[in-house]
């Protein structure tokens, strides 16, 4: 039976997430604190020997994939499909600018012009399941993204219905969840791993910049 499994790793930190900024699809680069942050993790996801590096092609997550790519020598793929859900007009703005601007917005965390969470969860999922066919059956698939986008995509590839999305606890900067394909499809091994007690600044909920892992 196969054993693919597949590591969900956040980029490092950004500026913008020091400033609880909303990010999206804005191409922000890591910080000093972020490139570290990536150093370090890398050399612990080096040790699983992974067989695949994908990553989103905005630049805080490729060049967090790129510090596990010089480790491992495996060149990081891009897939735009990996990308962070879009803001729209939130983009750029501090929380506190979105709930003074947007308060009936920002209850239900819904920016105008911005993407659907089932859009974002089936892109992101169906990327996942796309790069994780191409492994061997004991492979290991590392794919980088963004906190809400993995977040989504992880809750779409374990079946949980939308409703039940939310009991999934946010991803600090630079941390992961594992996924191992199972005989009923995949299940979560590991979830927001390598952060605690870290504070998670995402864009994934009003509340995610206070949520504790």
């Amino acid at each position: 039976m196969s054993k693919r499994r597949v590591v969900c790793w956040r980029h490092g930190q950004t500026l913008w997430n020091v400033e609880h900024r909303f990010q999206g699809h804005s191409d922000i680069a890591l910080d000093e604190v972020g490139v570290a942050q990536a150093t370090r993790a890398a050399a612990l996801l080096a040790a699983l020997r992974p067989s695949m590096i994908v990553s989103s092609d905005l630049q805080r997550a490729f060049d967090t994939a790129a510090a596990l790519g010089r480790l491992t020598g495996i060149d990081p793929i891009a897939d735009k499909d990996l990308r962070e859900r879009g803001g729209g007009e939130w983009e750029g703005l501090t929380r506190q600018e979105i709930a003074e601007r947007w308060p009936d917005e920002y209850s239900s965390w819904e920016a105008p012009g911005g993407e659907e969470v089932a859009d974002v969860a089936d892109r992101v999922a169906a990327s996942i399941r796309r790069w994780a066919g191409e492994l061997g059956e004991e492979g290991l698939l590392v794919v980088t993204s963004h906190g809400a986008a993995l977040r989504l995509g992880i809750a779409r590839l374990l079946g949980l219905p939308e409703e039940l999305w939310s009991t999934l606890g946010g991803l600090g900067n630079c941390s992961w969840s594992v996924l191992e394909e199972g005989r009923k499809g995949w299940r979560l091994l590991e979830h927001n791993a390598g952060t605690l007690p870290e504070p998670v600044h995402s864009d994934d909920t009003p509340e995610a910049a206070e949520d504790r892992p």
